[in-house]
């Protein structure tokens, strides 16, 4: 075998492991990893809030002041 070749098949299956590995931990953590919850975020505009609702409300009203807020989008 040539040293060129040997090189490039050294660093390829070195590469390929990594991204096993690399593709391992992501698969972990997504199996294992907090999930996001499906509620909507609101920030009340009068007094600065932030809380979530239900995801089928569009406006909800703030606990600490009673204003009606639109959900926040990120």
């Amino acid at each position: 075998m040539q040293p060129d070749t040997l090189l490039f098949w050294h660093l390829a299956l070195l590469l390929g492991g990594l991204a096993a590995v690399g593709l391992y931990y992501e698969r972990r953590e997504r199996q294992f990893g907090p999930l996001r919850s499906p509620d909507s975020v609101f920030r009340c505009a009068n007094c600065g809030f932030v809380y979530t609702d239900d995801p089928d409300v569009d406006r909800s009203r703030c606990p600490q002041c009673g204003k009606t807020n639109e959900a926040c989008t990120f």
